[in-house]
């Protein structure tokens, strides 16, 4: 071998029981921190998802055919004691209401007007009290009056293609001669889509509707999937 030729010599170090020991407790501190993480990300989440459909989209069941046929368009009493009507999310935070929209309310209390033409709660006369769904017609501020079974407000004929077929726009005995009607401000008059099957503001149980009756807006009918649909703008046809 020739004796000018360098030799390499390849030397392996071995970890010593203080190296092996840090790894290992290196190797146990991310772990632990990994799991941290995961735990907090999935509490976050968890509160997330419930804050999201306890308020943003809150899941409400269907019940009754005062709003056929934009909901419970196959509704029978067979469908609906197994479960089998319409749900739909409602939103009840950030939303405004105007012409329209369906919404969620709790009509604890019905507002009509006494002779003086002011809003009042009448004394011989009990609230419906129940969660109803309805479509607003009306707000605070403008004008209505139903005349041969159609629908005036602010002076102008409504055109309404959601409403189901057949059905008639009368009064109920809310507001009786009192028509054409001035909604007081922070109220509104609603109707359901089903005319002839609705109690809502033409009847003396339900009367206006207070601001602070309204549960929330129905925003996404989800159920039945296969008649998944968008509830804003459903009154434009």
């Amino acid at each position: 071998m020739d004796e000018n030729m360098e030799k390499v010599v390849i030397n392996e170090t071995e970890e010593s029981p203080s190296n092996t020991e840090n790894t290992s407790e290196n190797k146990r501190k991310t772990f632990f921190r990994d799991c941290v993480e995961i735990i907090e990300s999935t509490i976050i989440t968890v509160f997330i998802i419930v804050m999201l459909f306890t308020y943003v989209l809150h899941p409400v069941d269907i019940v009754g055919q005062s709003m056929y046929p934009t909901l419970n368009e196959n509704y029978t009493g067979e469908r609906e004691q197994k479960g089998e009507t319409d749900k739909v999310f409602m939103n009840t935070v950030f939303f405004d209401v105007k012409y329209g929209d369906i919404l969620v309310i709790d009509k604890d209390k019905n507002y009509l007007l006494d002779e003086n033409g002011n809003v009042c709660e009448p004394q011989y006369d009990p609230p419906i009290n129940e969660c109803i769904i309805k479509r607003v017609i009306a707000v605070g501020g403008q004008t209505i009056e139903l005349r041969d079974g159609q629908v005036i407000v602010d002076g102008e004929v409504l055109d309404e293609p959601y409403i189901a077929s057949g059905s008639t726009t009368n009064d109920s005995g809310a507001f009786g001669d009192k028509y054409p009607v001035t909604v007081p401000e922070g109220y509104y008059f609603v109707m359901g889509d089903n005319r002839n099957h609705s109690t809502d503001s033409r009847a003396r149980s339900v009367g206006f509707v207070k601001k602070d009756q309204i549960y929330g807006k129905a925003i996404i009918k989800y159920s039945p999937i296969e008649e998944f649909d968008i509830l804003i703008g459903s009154h434009k046809g």
